[in-house]
């Protein structure tokens, strides 16, 4: 882990968010075979818990924002993050160099 992402979790005052749509892409890749996230996935309230994170829920505006966005990338799970983050000026922890490169919202490498 980055010695950044390492400082900004020891920060009692870090909000940590874990979005919804990280639970829906596991789950999507674990019934594909593509992932498996099964125990993860049984496990999810309890490990956000764990984590002090709150869980941050997919709303109508995030939809409208992930789909107009002027982005030419074609996964939805990351536009929705992409968009979830700068709808709601948040930092994206990352080592996806999709998001990084794109500079839509404030990121930190992981």
């Amino acid at each position: 882990m980055a010695p950044a992402v390492r400082e900004l979790l020891s920060d009692t005052a870090t909000e940590l968010l874990v979005s919804a749509v990280s639970a829906w892409e596991i789950a999507i890749k674990t019934r594909l075979g593509r992932f498996r996230g099964e125990a993860l996935l049984s496990a999810w309230s309890d490990i956000i818990a764990d984590m002090t994170a709150t869980d941050l829920t997919i709303d109508a505006r995030d939809a409208i924002f992930a789909g107009r966005l002027a982005w030419d990338h074609k996964d939805p799970f990351d536009r929705m993050l992409v968009a979830q983050a700068a709808r709601r000026n948040l930092t994206i922890v990352t080592n996806d160099t999709q998001i990084l490169d794109a500079a839509l919202t404030p990121t930190i490498k992981t």
